[in-house]
C-alpha cells in the first residue's frame, strides 16, 4: 500500500513510513506519516529543540505557558 507523506505530500510506502504521535494524557494531539526524509528532519528538529531551554512564564491566571 502507498500512501503520501504529511510533511512533503510525496508517495511512501508503508514499509518506509514513520508515524508520529504526540499524546497528552494518552488523548491523542497530533499524528503524522512522514516519509523517510521527512522523518529524518523531524528528528533533527526535535533534538534541537530538546537541547534548548524553553521559556516559559506564568500568567495572572497561575498557568504555567511553555514557548
Amino acid at each position: 500500500m502507498s500512501d503520501s507523506c504529511d510533511a512533503c505530500g510525496s508517495s511512501v510506502e508503508d514499509a518506509l513510513a514513520r508515524t508520529i504521535r504526540l499524546s497528552v494524557d494518552r488523548s491523542t494531539v497530533d499524528e503524522q506519516r512522514l516519509c523517510p526524509g521527512c522523518f529524518a528532519e523531524w528528528i533533527d528538529r526535535y533534538e534541537q529543540q530538546m537541547r534548548t531551554e524553553p521559556d516559559v512564564t506564568i500568567d495572572e491566571e497561575n498557568d504555567i505557558i511553555v514557548d
